[in-house]
C-alpha cells in the first residue's frame, strides 16, 4: 500500500465524548459510497467530540495564530474493506471551529462539512495541577446562544479494554469523506492508542434541530449512552486518496 504523505502534524488533547444510539436510516444517507456503517454490539453510534489542537502544523509549516484552537464535531462510525481486511474509520457530519482559515482549509482540501461560530472551553484540574485533570467543557456560539459539551472525569486515565464500546469509540484510525461529486476519500490518521478517564457526569445542551437537522433531534435528546474523556495524543494526517469503487 502506497504512504500518503503528511498533510498535518498535531496534538489533539482532552476529548470529550458523549456516544448516542441512532436508527442506522438516519445515517445511511450520510455513508460515502464504498464503506458501510459500523456497529458495535448491534448498535449504531454518533458522537459529540470536542477537542483541542495544539502545536499544529499544514505540510510541516506552523501557520502564525493557528497552531493551538479547539474543535467541536458530530461523527459516526463506518468500515471498509481493504486487501489487508477491516478498515474502521469516521464521517463527520459537521464540525465546528472559531477560525475561518482552519475551515476553508479543511473544506478546500477535504470537503468536510466545516462552520465557524465562537467557541471557548476550560479544563478542569484538581488543585491547580495541571496533570490532574478532572473535566473538559467545550462551547460554541450558535444564533446568539452558547451551547455546551462537559464531562466531569474520576481517577486516573487507563488503557481501553478490547472489545469494549470505549475501545470502539476511540480506536479509528481512517477517515472518510462523500466528495461534492459523489465520490469518496479516505484519509489515514496516525497515533497511538488513547487512555480515557472514567466520566462520571456529563452535560450537553444545544439546538440540535437547527444546528445538526431535525432528525437528529430526538436521538441527541436522550441520555447518552456512554460518556468519555480521552487523553490524546500526538497525532499524524496523511493526505486524503480518491476511492475507486
Amino acid at each position: 500500500m502506497a504512504v500518503e504523505k503528511v498533510f498535518l502534524t498535531t496534538e489533539w488533547t482532552h476529548l470529550a465524548m458523549l456516544n448516542f444510539v441512532v436508527e442506522p436510516k438516519i445515517l445511511l444517507p450520510h455513508v460515502p459510497a464504498g464503506t458501510k456503517l459500523d456497529t458495535f454490539e448491534g448498535l449504531t453510534f454518533v458522537s459529540m467530540v470536542g477537542f483541542q489542537y495544539q502545536r499544529t502544523r499544514v505540510l510541516g509549516l506552523p501557520v502564525p495564530f493557528h497552531r493551538n484552537f479547539v474543535e467541536v464535531n458530530l461523527r459516526f462510525y463506518v468500515r471498509r474493506l481493504a486487501d489487508e481486511g477491516w478498515r474502521r474509520g469516521v464521517v463527520f457530519l459537521k464540525e465546528i471551529v472559531a477560525l475561518p482559515a482552519v475551515a476553508w482549509v479543511a473544506r478546500r482540501f477535504y470537503d468536510e462539512n466545516f462552520c465557524v461560530h465562537p467557541m471557548r472551553y476550560a479544563i478542569d484540574t484538581s488543585d491547580g495541577n495541571p496533570s490532574a485533570v478532572c473535566g473538559a467543557c467545550y462551547e460554541w456560539k450558535f444564533q446568539g446562544q452558547w451551547q455546551q459539551l462537559d464531562v466531569q472525569s474520576v481517577g486516573q486515565p487507563h488503557d481501553t479494554t478490547p472489545g469494549s464500546e470505549a475501545n470502539f469509540i476511540v480506536e479509528h484510525y481512517w477517515g472518510y469523506t462523500r466528495r461534492r461529486d459523489g465520490s469518496t476519500s479516505e484519509y489515514r490518521v496516525e497515533h497511538p492508542p488513547w487512555r480515557v478517564w472514567t466520566v462520571s457526569a456529563s452535560q450537553f445542551q444545544c439546538d440540535v434541530a437547527r444546528l445538526y437537522g431535525p432528525e437528529f433531534a430526538q436521538p441527541l435528546s436522550v441520555a447518552p449512552h456512554s460518556a468519555l474523556l480521552a487523553e490524546g495524543s500526538k497525532v499524524v494526517v496523511r493526505s486524503g486518496r480518491k476511492l475507486v469503487v
